[in-house]
C-alpha cells in the first residue's frame, strides 16, 4: 500500500505553481527576526533533560529528532514547505532538511545575536510565541531546537534564504562561533544535523523503524507533505518516503488495512467553528476493538480532551438521532451507546487551533473549551448528511452497535461472576491456584504457567512465602477475535481476571492488584511463543496498565542443559551454546539435552533456572506509547483473521529475531 501511496501524482499546473510561490516569497519576506519572542533562557536542560524530552532512554533519544521535524512540519502546516528529508549518517548523527522559509538570519535586538542562535540557546524562543510566525504549531511547545542543541555533542544549522547561505556550529549547547555567510544559494529552507550527547542518553543508536512510524503518521496528519527517512548507516542501508495526498483518510485506510471493513467509504468530516479547524476521518470493520487516535496541531493527545469529548458526543447523537427518525430503533429500545458506536471504529481526530492547552502532568490531554464544540458540531453536520446520503451504510454502522449493545449487557452479568469478592463475600481465589503466604502484593510474583505437567513441577519449586503458581490448560482464547461476553465466559481467562484481583475494562482498579510481578512462563518454542502472544494480547486489551505500569514479565528457561564431568551448564540461545561448548571443548564426554518444554526439568532444575530470583532472566514487557496506533495494528495482524498480513509480517521481521524458539 505504502508503495501506491507514494507514486501519488503531485504535479500542479504553471498557473498554479507560480501563484503558489509568489505567496511563499510573501511568506518568506515577512518572517524576520521580530517575530522571535524570547520568554526564557536555557537554564538546566542537561542538569533536568527529562523535564524537556520525558526520559534519557530510547524514547527520550527518539524526541530529539521529532523535535527539529516538528519545527519543519510547523512551516508545512503554514503554507510554506513541501518536502522534508530525515536522514541517520553514518556516525549516526542525524540530518533533518526542510525546504521551508528559512530561520531568520536577522540580529534580534532583544539580545543583539542571530535570531538563528536565539533559536538553538534560548529555551521558549522562537515564531510559536507572538510576532505571528505561526498561526498554529506542534511540537514540545517550543521548545525544541535549544533542548536538542543542549543535549548534542554537537549540532550545525545551515539556513538558505533570500539568495544567501548561512551556517553556525554549536557544542554541548554553546555557539563556537557567530552566525555567518558561507556562500550563494538559489533554495530557502533549514538544515540542522546533531550527534546526541552520550553522557546524556543511555541509548544513542537510532533506531530506523521506531524513526519510520513516527514520521509515516506526521505525514498522514499533514496532507501533502513529502516526507524521506534514510538511513546511510553500513549494513542498514534503506529509505522510505510517506506522502499522503489523501491526509487522514489514507490514515485511516492504514488503520484498516488487515481488517475487513464493514463498507468502503471513508466517512470524513472537515470544516471550521472559529478559530478551530476540524478534520475527522473514520470507518469500521468487523473488529471489536476501537482505534480512536486524536491530535491537536499534530501533537497526538493519548489522553483525548475536548477535542475527543466533542467527537464522541457528536457521533452518539447523531447516529442515535438518526436510528429514530428511520425506525432503526424501536420505540422500547434504549439508546446506543458511545462504545457500541465506536466497536469496531478506526478514527482520527485531527484539529489545528492557535493556543493549546493541555492538561494533567503528562500534557497529554488537551483543555480549550472551545475545541470541543467545534469538534461538535463539526461532525454532527458532516455526519448527517453523510448518513443521509448513504442509507446502507448507516444501516450497517447501526445493527453492529445493537450486536454490541447486546453484548455488552451479556459481558456486564458475566463481570459480576468474574470479580473477585472479599473474604467476607465470600468467593475463593480458582482451585487451580497455588497461592502464596506473603499478603504483600510488593512482595508477592504470579507465575502463569502452560500445561498441568510444568504447573506441578513450578509448584514444587517455588518459593512457597512470595511466589504463586496458576497453570492454564493449553491456548487460552484470541481475545483479537471476540467480544467481552465470550471471553469472560472463558475459564482460563477468567482464573487470571480471579487470581489477579484488579477486574478488567472499566473495572480495571490497580490499587486491587494482588502480585507485584505477572511473569509469564512457557515453554520456549513456538507452541510457547504463541501461548505467550494470547496472553500478552489478553493483558493489552483489557488491563493495559499492567503493562504500563511494568507489572508483566516474560521467563526465559533455558533451551539446553550441557553436562561434563559431573559438571553442569545451561543455555539460554543458540550461540551461548556454542560459547560453553568452545569453553569446556567438544569431545565425547560432552552431553547436551534440548530441552521441548517446562515439563522435561525437574522442580530444581526448573528453580535454578527460571524461578531463583537471583540466577534468573526475565524480560520486561514495554509498551511504547508513542506508537500505540502501530501497536493495534501489530496485535490484529498477528492475532486477526486475514492470514496474508500475517505472513508478510513474519517474513518482514524474521531477520530481526535471533533465535526464532523465543519469544
Amino acid at each position: 500500500m505504502d508503495d501506491i501511496l507514494n507514486n501519488v501524482n503531485n504535479e500542479e499546473s504553471a498557473e498554479n505553481g507560480s501563484v503558489e510561490k509568489e505567496q511563499i516569497n510573501t511568506e518568506i519576506q515577512n518572517y524576520g527576526a521580530d517575530q522571535i519572542q524570547i520568554l526564557e533562557g536555557l537554564e538546566a536542560v542537561r542538569k533536568r533533560p527529562g523535564m524537556y524530552i520525558g526520559s534519557t532512554s530510547v524514547r527520550g533519544l527518539h524526541h530529539l529528532v521529532y523535535e527539529i521535524v516538528d519545527n519543519a512540519v510547523d512551516e508545512a502546516l503554514a503554507g510554506v514547505c513541501k518536502e522534508i528529508v530525515v536522514t541517520i549518517n553514518p556516525d549516526n548523527s542525524v540530518t533533518v532538511v526542510d525546504d521551508g522559509r528559512g530561520i531568520p538570519v536577522e540580529i534580534n535586538k532583544k539580545k543583539g545575536i542571530s535570531s538563528v542562535e536565539v533559536v538553538f540557546t534560548i529555551l521558549h524562543a522562537g515564531g510559536k510565541f507572538g510576532g505571528g510566525g505561526y498561526k498554529v504549531s506542534g511540537g514540545l511547545h517550543g521548545v525544541g531546537a535549544s533542548v536538542v542543541n543542549a543535549l548534542s555533542e554537537w549540532l550545525e544549522v545551515v539556513v538558505e534564504k533570500n539568495g544567501k547561505k548561512y551556517f553556525q556550529r554549536y557544542e554541548y549547547g554553546k555557539p563556537l562561533e557567530r552566525l555567518k555567510e558561507i556562500g550563494e544559494s538559489d533554495r530557502h529552507g533549514s538544515t540542522v544535523t546533531f550527534l546526541p550527547d552520550k553522557t546524556i542518553f543511555e541509548e544513542t543508536v537510532f533506531d530506523f523503524g521506531t524513526l519510520k512510524q513516527r514520521l509515516r503518521e506526521m505525514a498522514f496528519l499533514t496532507k501533502g507533505l513529502k516526507i524521506t527517512l534514510k538511513d546511510t548507516r553500513e549494513g542498514l542501508e534503506q529509505e522510505k518516503t510517506f506522502h499522503y495526498e489523501g491526509g487522514i483518510k489514507e490514515y485511516v485506510q492504514y488503520l484498516n488495512k488487515n481488517q475487513n471493513v464493514l463498507y468502503p467509504e471513508i466517512i470524513y468530516c472537515e470544516g471550521q467553528k472559529g478559530d478551530v479547524y476540524v478534520e475527522v476521518a473514520m470507518q469500521h470493520n468487523d473488529a471489536y476493538n476501537e482505534n480512536c487516535y486524536s491530535f491537536v496541531n499534530n501533537i497526538t493527545t493519548p489522553e483525548g480532551g475536548t477535542h475527543y469529548t466533542g467527537f464522541k458526543n457528536a457521533l452518539t447523537k447523531t447516529f442515535n438521532d438518526y436510528a429514530r427518525s428511520m425506525k432503526l430503533l424501536k420505540e422500547n429500545e434504549e439508546n446506543l451507546s458511545g462504545e457500541d458506536l465506536r466497536e469496531g471504529l478506526a478514527a482520527i481526530i485531527s484539529i489545528k487551533l492557535g493556543d493549546p492547552q493541555f492538561e494533567g502532568q503528562t500534557k497529554q490531554k488537551l483543555g480549550n473549551s472551545e475545541a470541543r464544540g467545534a469538534v461538535d458540531a463539526v461532525v454532527s453536520e458532516k455526519l448527517t448528511y453523510f448518513l443521509e446520503q448513504n442509507p446502507t451504510v448507516a444501516k450497517i454502522i447501526v445493527e453492529k452497535a445493537v450486536l454490541a449493545q447486546r453484548a455488552r449487557d451479556a459481558a456486564r452479568k458475566a463481570r459480576e461472576l468474574t470479580r473477585r469478592k472479599t473474604a467476607l463475600e465470600g468467593m475463593s481465589l480458582p482451585g487451580k491456584l497455588a497461592d502464596c503466604s506473603d499478603k504483600n502484593p510488593e512482595n508477592c510474583e504470579i507465575f502463569i504457567v502452560e500445561g498441568d505437567s510444568a504447573g506441578g513441577s513450578a509448584k514444587t519449586a517455588r518459593d512457597r512465602a512470595t511466589q504463586a503458581i496458576l497453570p492454564l490448560r493449553g491456548k487460552i482464547l484470541n481475545v483479537e477475535k471476540a467480544r467481552q461476553d465470550k471471553i469472560l465466559g472463558n475459564e482460563e481467562i477468567r482464573a487470571m481476571i480471579t487470581a489477579f484481583g484488579t477486574g478488567i475494562s472499566e473495572d480495571f482498579d490497580l490499587s486491587k492488584l494482588r502480585y507485584n510481578k505477572i511473569i509469564i512462563m512457557t515453554d520456549a518454542d513456538v507452541d510457547g511463543a504463541h501461548i505467550s502472544t494470547l496472553m500478552l494480547t489478553f493483558l493489552y486489551r483489557f488491563m493495559p496498565e499492567l503493562i504500563k505500569q511494568g507489572h508483566v514479565y516474560l521467563a526465559q528457561p533455558p533451551l539446553y542443559k550441557i553436562e561434563k564431568n559431573k559438571n553442569v551448564w545451561y543455555a539460554y540461545s543458540d550461540e551461548q551454546l556454542n560459547n560453553i561448548m568452545v569453553e569446556i571443548g567438544r569431545d565425547g564426554n560432552n552431553k547436551v539435552q534440548r530441552y521441548k518444554g517446562l515439563g522435561e526439568m525437574d522442580a530444581d532444575q526448573l528453580w535454578e533456572t527460571t524461578m531463583d530470583p537471583s540466577t534468573r532472566v526475565l524480560r520486561k514487557v514495554d509498551m511504547d506509547e508513542d506508537n500505540i496506533a502501530e501497536l493495534n495494528i501489530t496485535f490484529n495482524t498477528l492475532m486477526g483473521d486475514n492470514v496474508e498480513p500475517r505472513r508478510e509480517f513474519i517474513e518482514a521481521n524474521a531477520k530481526f529475531v535471533t533465535n526464532l524458539d523465543i519469544t
